[in-house]
Protein backbone atom coordinates (compact mmCIF):
# COMPACT_ATOMS: atom_id res chain seq x y z
CA UNK A 1 0.00 0.00 0.00
CA UNK A 2 1.35 3.34 -0.64
CA UNK A 3 0.29 7.10 -0.55
CA UNK A 4 -1.42 8.76 2.07
CA UNK A 5 -3.64 5.91 2.57
CA UNK A 6 -0.34 4.23 3.65
CA UNK A 7 -0.03 6.83 6.80
CA UNK A 8 -4.07 6.53 7.74
CA UNK A 9 -3.57 2.33 7.42
CA UNK A 10 -0.68 2.38 9.98
CA UNK A 11 -2.02 4.41 12.50
CA UNK A 12 -5.50 2.37 11.74
CA UNK A 13 -3.64 -1.38 12.64
CA UNK A 14 -2.11 0.70 15.25
CA UNK A 15 -5.77 1.67 16.98
CA UNK A 16 -7.03 -1.72 15.97
CA UNK A 17 -3.80 -3.79 17.92
CA UNK A 18 -5.03 -1.46 20.72
CA UNK A 19 -8.78 -2.33 21.25
CA UNK A 20 -8.01 -5.77 20.78
CA UNK A 21 -5.24 -6.38 22.61
CA UNK A 22 -2.71 -7.38 20.57
CA UNK A 23 -0.46 -4.68 20.70
CA UNK A 24 3.73 -5.56 21.34
CA UNK A 25 5.10 -1.66 20.29
CA UNK A 26 5.84 0.94 18.21
CA UNK A 27 8.73 2.14 17.07
CA UNK A 28 9.31 5.16 15.15
CA UNK A 29 13.05 5.80 13.54
CA UNK A 30 14.89 8.24 10.84
CA UNK A 31 14.79 11.54 12.42
CA UNK A 32 14.22 14.03 9.25
CA UNK A 33 16.40 16.90 10.28
CA UNK A 34 15.37 20.34 9.03
CA UNK A 35 16.91 23.89 9.29
CA UNK A 36 15.17 26.59 10.55
CA UNK A 37 12.92 26.65 13.51
CA UNK A 38 11.15 23.04 14.52
CA UNK A 39 6.96 22.51 14.54
CA UNK A 40 5.39 23.93 17.23
CA UNK A 41 4.05 20.35 19.14
CA UNK A 42 1.08 20.38 21.31
CA UNK A 43 1.57 18.80 25.03
CA UNK A 44 -1.82 17.48 25.96
CA UNK A 45 -0.60 17.85 29.66
CA UNK A 46 0.79 21.41 29.38
CA UNK A 47 -3.09 23.46 28.80
CA UNK A 48 -2.20 24.74 25.50
CA UNK A 49 1.50 25.11 26.09
CA UNK A 50 3.77 23.95 23.15
CA UNK A 51 6.22 21.27 23.81
CA UNK A 52 9.53 22.25 22.35
CA UNK A 53 12.34 20.42 24.80
CA UNK A 54 11.87 16.68 23.89
CA UNK A 55 12.35 16.24 20.11
CA UNK A 56 15.11 18.59 18.85
CA UNK A 57 16.03 17.26 15.61
CA UNK A 58 19.75 17.44 15.96
CA UNK A 59 19.16 15.11 18.86
CA UNK A 60 16.47 12.53 19.09
CA UNK A 61 17.18 9.61 16.72
CA UNK A 62 14.03 6.96 17.58
CA UNK A 63 11.38 6.75 19.86
CA UNK A 64 9.84 3.47 21.43
CA UNK A 65 5.97 3.21 22.69
CA UNK A 66 5.20 0.27 24.69
CA UNK A 67 2.06 -0.24 26.69
CA UNK A 68 1.59 -0.27 30.20
CA UNK A 69 -1.17 0.33 33.13
CA UNK A 70 -1.08 2.93 35.68
CA UNK A 71 -3.57 2.94 38.19
CA UNK A 72 -5.66 -0.28 36.09
CA UNK A 73 -5.50 2.66 33.44
CA UNK A 74 -3.59 1.50 30.21
CA UNK A 75 -1.05 4.01 28.93
CA UNK A 76 1.73 4.40 26.45
CA UNK A 77 5.14 4.61 27.54
CA UNK A 78 7.50 6.97 25.43
CA UNK A 79 11.16 6.39 25.25
CA UNK A 80 13.00 9.80 23.03
CA UNK A 81 16.31 8.06 22.55
CA UNK A 82 19.14 10.37 22.23
CA UNK A 83 22.36 10.27 21.61
CA UNK A 84 23.97 10.82 25.68
CA UNK A 85 19.87 10.29 27.28
CA UNK A 86 16.49 8.76 26.96
CA UNK A 87 13.82 11.02 27.46
CA UNK A 88 10.55 8.72 29.16
CA UNK A 89 6.80 10.25 29.29
CA UNK A 90 3.53 7.95 30.19
CA UNK A 91 0.90 9.22 27.75
CA UNK A 92 -2.52 8.06 27.90
CA UNK A 93 -3.91 5.78 24.47
CA UNK A 94 -5.19 9.07 23.37
CA UNK A 95 -2.43 11.47 24.01
CA UNK A 96 -0.11 8.74 22.29
CA UNK A 97 -1.98 8.24 18.95
CA UNK A 98 -2.09 11.68 18.43
CA UNK A 99 1.77 12.25 19.18
CA UNK A 100 2.37 9.65 16.98
CA UNK A 101 0.18 10.71 13.92
CA UNK A 102 1.83 14.16 14.40
CA UNK A 103 5.39 13.16 13.97
CA UNK A 104 4.70 10.26 10.99
CA UNK A 105 6.51 11.40 8.09
CA UNK A 106 6.89 15.03 9.01
CA UNK A 107 9.49 13.80 12.03
CA UNK A 108 10.03 10.47 11.52
CA UNK A 109 10.55 8.54 7.67
CA UNK A 110 10.40 4.90 9.22
CA UNK A 111 7.71 3.66 11.71
CA UNK A 112 7.14 -0.51 12.58
CA UNK A 113 3.99 -1.85 14.40
CA UNK A 114 4.49 -5.00 16.50
CA UNK A 115 1.65 -7.18 17.18
CA UNK A 116 1.00 -10.28 18.23
CA UNK A 117 -0.80 -10.68 14.66
CA UNK A 118 1.20 -9.09 12.60
CA UNK A 119 3.71 -6.27 12.06
CA UNK A 120 3.34 -3.33 9.86
CA UNK A 121 6.38 -1.39 8.64
CA UNK A 122 6.00 2.30 7.27
CA UNK A 123 8.37 3.61 4.99
CA UNK A 124 8.44 7.50 4.32
CA UNK A 125 11.33 8.23 1.55
CA UNK A 126 12.46 11.88 1.48
CA UNK A 127 10.84 11.20 -2.53
CA UNK A 128 8.34 9.50 -3.36
CA UNK A 129 5.07 7.78 -1.18
CA UNK A 130 4.73 6.33 1.72
CA UNK A 131 4.27 2.85 1.55
CA UNK A 132 3.53 0.17 4.10
CA UNK A 133 4.22 -3.66 4.81
CA UNK A 134 2.69 -6.47 6.43
CA UNK A 135 5.04 -8.75 8.25
CA UNK A 136 4.81 -12.24 10.19
CA UNK A 137 5.29 -11.23 13.82
CA UNK A 138 8.28 -11.35 15.13
CA UNK A 139 6.23 -12.07 18.45
CA UNK A 140 3.37 -13.97 19.65
CA UNK A 141 3.46 -13.65 22.85
CA UNK A 142 2.75 -10.25 24.67
CA UNK A 143 4.66 -8.41 26.79
CA UNK A 144 4.73 -7.76 30.58
CA UNK A 145 1.96 -4.17 30.55
CA UNK A 146 3.51 -3.48 34.13
CA UNK A 147 4.89 -0.03 35.17
CA UNK A 148 8.28 -1.03 36.31
CA UNK A 149 9.32 -4.59 34.70
CA UNK A 150 12.77 -6.10 34.82
CA UNK A 151 15.71 -5.78 32.59
CA UNK A 152 15.15 -7.44 29.58
CA UNK A 153 17.33 -9.49 27.44
CA UNK A 154 18.95 -7.94 24.91
CA UNK A 155 18.55 -10.84 22.76
CA UNK A 156 14.52 -11.35 22.83
CA UNK A 157 12.89 -14.97 21.60
CA UNK A 158 14.25 -15.17 18.18
CA UNK A 159 17.82 -15.82 19.23
CA UNK A 160 16.33 -18.78 21.12
CA UNK A 161 17.14 -21.05 17.82
CA UNK A 162 20.52 -20.21 17.11
CA UNK A 163 21.41 -20.19 20.71
CA UNK A 164 19.93 -23.74 21.18
CA UNK A 165 21.86 -25.26 17.79
CA UNK A 166 25.09 -23.25 19.32
CA UNK A 167 24.76 -25.55 22.52
CA UNK A 168 24.74 -22.14 25.07
CA UNK A 169 21.33 -22.86 26.27
CA UNK A 170 18.83 -26.03 26.67
CA UNK A 171 16.16 -26.87 24.77
CA UNK A 172 13.92 -24.86 27.31
CA UNK A 173 16.01 -21.91 26.61
CA UNK A 174 17.99 -21.90 29.55
CA UNK A 175 22.17 -21.74 29.69
CA UNK A 176 24.21 -24.21 30.04
CA UNK A 177 25.69 -24.38 33.59
CA UNK A 178 28.87 -24.19 31.84
CA UNK A 179 27.92 -21.67 29.22
CA UNK A 180 26.75 -18.86 31.92
CA UNK A 181 29.42 -17.17 31.10
CA UNK A 182 29.29 -16.95 27.83
CA UNK A 183 25.51 -16.05 27.49
CA UNK A 184 26.32 -13.26 29.89
CA UNK A 185 28.91 -12.47 27.03
CA UNK A 186 26.80 -12.18 24.10
CA UNK A 187 24.36 -10.50 25.51
CA UNK A 188 26.66 -7.47 26.72
CA UNK A 189 28.11 -7.67 23.00
CA UNK A 190 24.82 -7.16 21.67
CA UNK A 191 24.14 -4.17 23.81
CA UNK A 192 27.48 -2.67 22.85
CA UNK A 193 26.92 -3.53 19.45
CA UNK A 194 23.79 -1.79 19.23
CA UNK A 195 25.04 1.73 20.46
CA UNK A 196 28.08 1.46 17.83
CA UNK A 197 25.29 0.67 15.18
CA UNK A 198 23.04 3.64 16.66
CA UNK A 199 26.72 5.72 16.28
CA UNK A 200 26.99 4.57 12.46
CA UNK A 201 23.05 5.43 11.81
CA UNK A 202 22.02 1.95 11.21
CA UNK A 203 19.47 1.26 13.94
CA UNK A 204 16.64 2.21 11.88
CA UNK A 205 14.55 0.47 10.36
CA UNK A 206 15.15 0.09 6.76
CA UNK A 207 12.98 0.48 3.68
CA UNK A 208 12.89 -1.33 0.61
CA UNK A 209 15.84 1.15 -1.00
CA UNK A 210 18.66 0.68 1.93
CA UNK A 211 21.39 -0.54 0.75
CA UNK A 212 22.82 -4.11 2.61
CA UNK A 213 25.53 -3.80 5.42
CA UNK A 214 27.69 -5.61 5.22
CA UNK A 215 30.03 -6.92 8.20
CA UNK A 216 32.74 -9.24 8.42
CA UNK A 217 33.92 -11.32 12.12
CA UNK A 218 37.67 -11.82 11.68
CA UNK A 219 39.01 -14.94 13.90
CA UNK A 220 35.48 -15.74 15.03
CA UNK A 221 36.38 -19.83 16.13
CA UNK A 222 33.37 -21.46 16.65
CA UNK A 223 30.64 -18.02 15.26
CA UNK A 224 28.66 -17.56 18.51
CA UNK A 225 29.59 -13.92 18.64
CA UNK A 226 29.10 -13.81 14.48
CA UNK A 227 25.45 -15.05 15.34
CA UNK A 228 24.79 -12.35 17.81
CA UNK A 229 25.28 -9.32 15.24
CA UNK A 230 23.81 -11.29 12.67
CA UNK A 231 20.58 -11.36 15.06
CA UNK A 232 21.20 -7.86 15.70
CA UNK A 233 20.77 -6.22 12.32
CA UNK A 234 18.07 -9.00 11.24
CA UNK A 235 15.80 -9.81 13.61
CA UNK A 236 16.48 -6.70 16.38
CA UNK A 237 17.06 -3.65 13.94
CA UNK A 238 15.75 -5.71 10.82
CA UNK A 239 18.21 -4.47 8.44
CA UNK A 240 19.28 -6.24 5.04
CA UNK A 241 22.89 -7.46 6.15
CA UNK A 242 25.54 -10.14 4.74
CA UNK A 243 27.37 -10.96 7.65
CA UNK A 244 30.62 -13.67 6.83
CA UNK A 245 32.85 -15.17 9.82
CA UNK A 246 36.53 -15.87 8.82
CA UNK A 247 38.07 -18.50 10.77
CA UNK A 248 41.31 -20.37 10.03
CA UNK A 249 40.07 -24.14 11.36
CA UNK A 250 38.03 -25.85 9.10
CA UNK A 251 36.28 -27.78 11.73
CA UNK A 252 35.14 -25.12 13.32
CA UNK A 253 34.01 -23.24 9.83
CA UNK A 254 32.23 -26.56 8.71
CA UNK A 255 30.09 -26.85 12.08
CA UNK A 256 29.04 -22.57 12.32
CA UNK A 257 27.57 -23.21 8.58
CA UNK A 258 26.14 -26.50 9.02
CA UNK A 259 24.28 -24.55 12.96
CA UNK A 260 23.18 -21.14 10.47
CA UNK A 261 21.12 -23.68 7.89
CA UNK A 262 20.24 -25.37 11.02
CA UNK A 263 18.55 -21.98 12.10
CA UNK A 264 17.95 -20.79 8.37
CA UNK A 265 20.14 -17.59 9.13
CA UNK A 266 19.67 -15.53 5.82
CA UNK A 267 22.66 -13.50 5.33
CA UNK A 268 25.17 -15.45 7.56
CA UNK A 269 27.80 -17.91 5.99
CA UNK A 270 31.60 -18.47 7.38
CA UNK A 271 34.82 -19.24 4.96
CA UNK A 272 38.02 -20.36 5.88
CA UNK A 273 41.07 -17.93 6.16
CA UNK A 274 43.16 -15.95 7.76
CA UNK A 275 42.83 -12.33 8.85
CA UNK A 276 45.35 -10.62 7.16
CA UNK A 277 44.39 -12.30 3.42
CA UNK A 278 40.61 -13.61 3.49
CA UNK A 279 39.10 -12.46 0.27
CA UNK A 280 36.71 -9.86 1.70
CA UNK A 281 34.00 -7.16 -0.39
CA UNK A 282 34.24 -3.64 0.64
CA UNK A 283 32.58 -3.33 4.41
CA UNK A 284 30.52 -1.19 6.94
CA UNK A 285 31.88 -3.00 9.85
CA UNK A 286 35.45 -5.38 10.97
CA UNK A 287 35.15 -7.25 13.54
CA UNK A 288 38.32 -9.13 15.57
CA UNK A 289 37.22 -10.18 19.05
CA UNK A 290 40.33 -11.61 20.73
CA UNK A 291 43.13 -11.92 18.00
CA UNK A 292 46.36 -12.92 19.19
CA UNK A 293 48.89 -10.57 19.40
CA UNK A 294 49.24 -8.66 15.85
CA UNK A 295 46.43 -10.22 14.57
CA UNK A 296 44.80 -7.69 16.33
CA UNK A 297 47.28 -5.31 14.08
CA UNK A 298 45.83 -7.11 11.15
CA UNK A 299 42.27 -6.71 11.28
CA UNK A 300 42.47 -2.99 11.59
CA UNK A 301 44.76 -2.36 8.78
CA UNK A 302 41.88 -4.95 6.63
CA UNK A 303 39.24 -2.90 8.10
CA UNK A 304 40.45 0.42 7.47
CA UNK A 305 41.85 -1.24 3.39
CA UNK A 306 37.91 -1.92 3.39
CA UNK A 307 36.93 1.30 4.20
CA UNK A 308 34.65 0.01 6.70
CA UNK A 309 33.04 2.71 8.78
CA UNK A 310 32.98 0.62 12.24
CA UNK A 311 35.98 -1.37 13.63
CA UNK A 312 35.91 -3.43 16.66
CA UNK A 313 38.79 -5.30 18.20
CA UNK A 314 38.90 -6.68 21.66
CA UNK A 315 42.83 -7.07 21.55
CA UNK A 316 44.83 -10.54 22.98
CA UNK A 317 48.21 -11.23 23.77
CA UNK A 318 50.64 -8.24 23.48
CA UNK A 319 54.05 -10.15 23.41
CA UNK A 320 55.46 -7.94 19.68
CA UNK A 321 55.59 -4.36 21.59
CA UNK A 322 57.67 -5.50 24.78
CA UNK A 323 60.90 -5.93 23.10
CA UNK A 324 60.61 -2.58 21.97
CA UNK A 325 60.43 -0.44 24.72
CA UNK A 326 62.83 1.26 26.42
CA UNK A 327 63.44 2.17 29.21
CA UNK A 328 62.75 6.40 30.13
CA UNK A 329 63.02 8.39 32.46
CA UNK A 330 61.11 8.69 34.92
CA UNK A 331 60.07 5.19 34.48
CA UNK A 332 63.26 3.35 34.14
CA UNK A 333 63.31 2.44 37.45
CA UNK A 334 60.33 0.41 38.05
CA UNK A 335 60.62 -0.68 34.56
CA UNK A 336 63.45 -3.04 35.95
CA UNK A 337 60.09 -5.43 37.00
CA UNK A 338 59.53 -7.65 34.35
CA UNK A 339 55.83 -7.36 35.20
CA UNK A 340 55.21 -3.81 34.80
CA UNK A 341 57.12 -3.80 31.70
CA UNK A 342 54.72 -6.12 30.53
CA UNK A 343 51.67 -4.26 31.59
CA UNK A 344 52.89 -0.77 30.30
CA UNK A 345 53.34 -2.62 27.04
CA UNK A 346 49.93 -4.23 26.70
CA UNK A 347 48.83 -0.72 27.48
CA UNK A 348 51.07 1.12 25.16
CA UNK A 349 49.86 -1.64 22.57
CA UNK A 350 46.17 -1.00 22.82
CA UNK A 351 46.95 3.14 23.25
CA UNK A 352 48.80 2.77 19.89
CA UNK A 353 46.23 1.09 17.95
CA UNK A 354 43.51 4.04 18.94
CA UNK A 355 46.16 6.53 17.77
CA UNK A 356 46.47 5.00 14.77
CA UNK A 357 42.52 4.56 14.27
CA UNK A 358 42.33 8.82 15.19
CA UNK A 359 45.45 8.95 12.16
CA UNK A 360 42.81 7.24 9.92
CA UNK A 361 39.43 9.25 10.61
CA UNK A 362 37.70 7.13 13.19
CA UNK A 363 36.50 8.06 16.36
CA UNK A 364 37.66 5.60 18.84
CA UNK A 365 36.49 4.79 22.56
CA UNK A 366 38.13 1.81 24.77
CA UNK A 367 35.32 -0.17 26.55
CA UNK A 368 35.23 -2.88 29.10
CA UNK A 369 33.92 -5.67 27.13
CA UNK A 370 33.21 -8.07 30.02
CA UNK A 371 33.99 -8.05 33.69
CA UNK A 372 37.80 -8.38 34.64
CA UNK A 373 36.41 -11.40 36.83
CA UNK A 374 35.28 -13.20 33.50
CA UNK A 375 38.81 -12.48 32.23
CA UNK A 376 41.38 -10.04 32.08
CA UNK A 377 41.41 -9.81 28.47
CA UNK A 378 38.32 -7.34 28.58
CA UNK A 379 39.65 -4.50 26.87
CA UNK A 380 37.50 -3.33 23.94
CA UNK A 381 38.66 -0.73 20.76
CA UNK A 382 35.56 0.76 19.28
CA UNK A 383 36.13 3.27 16.10
CA UNK A 384 33.42 4.66 14.15
CA UNK A 385 34.70 6.77 10.71
CA UNK A 386 34.17 9.96 11.47
CA UNK A 387 36.68 12.52 9.68
CA UNK A 388 39.02 12.36 6.43
CA UNK A 389 41.66 9.47 6.42
CA UNK A 390 45.08 10.52 7.02
CA UNK A 391 44.23 14.03 7.29
CA UNK A 392 44.89 15.21 11.17
CA UNK A 393 48.91 16.10 11.39
CA UNK A 394 48.33 16.51 14.90
CA UNK A 395 47.33 12.69 15.27
CA UNK A 396 49.94 11.59 13.62
CA UNK A 397 52.01 13.52 15.57
CA UNK A 398 50.84 11.98 18.65
CA UNK A 399 51.69 8.80 17.60
CA UNK A 400 55.48 9.64 16.66
CA UNK A 401 55.99 11.18 19.61
CA UNK A 402 54.87 8.67 21.80
CA UNK A 403 57.18 6.02 19.95
CA UNK A 404 60.00 8.23 20.25
CA UNK A 405 59.22 8.81 23.62
CA UNK A 406 59.70 5.08 24.66
CA UNK A 407 62.29 4.04 22.26
CA UNK A 408 59.69 2.16 19.85
CA UNK A 409 60.96 1.66 16.47
CA UNK A 410 58.53 -0.88 15.14
CA UNK A 411 55.12 -0.96 15.34
CA UNK A 412 52.47 -3.66 13.32
CA UNK A 413 50.59 -0.91 11.87
CA UNK A 414 53.65 1.77 10.97
CA UNK A 415 52.52 1.05 7.40
CA UNK A 416 49.45 3.86 7.93
CA UNK A 417 52.12 6.31 8.72
CA UNK A 418 53.25 6.39 4.93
Amino acid sequence: MTGASAIQRFLEQLRTSLDQDCFVSVRLSHAVHRTGPRPAVRDPKSEGNLDRSPLDESAAETVEFRLIELKGIPHLSRVIHEPKRDVTRNLTLAEGMDWIGQHLATQFRNALLRTTRRDWQLHCPAKGEPRLVGHKPAATALPSREHDTARQSPLGAPAADWLHALGITHANGRPRVSMADKHRQIGRYVEILHHLARDCGWTTEAGTDEPMLKLADMGCGKGYLTFAAWHLFHHTLRRPVSVVGVETREDLVRGANQSARQVNATGLEFIRGEISSAQLPRLDALIALHACNTATDDAIRRGIELDAKLIVVAPCCHQALRPELGNPEPFAGILRHGLFKERLAEWLSDGLRTLFLEWAGYQTKAIEFVGSEHTPKNLMIAAVRKHKPFADAAAQARILALKQFFGIKKHALDSLLQ
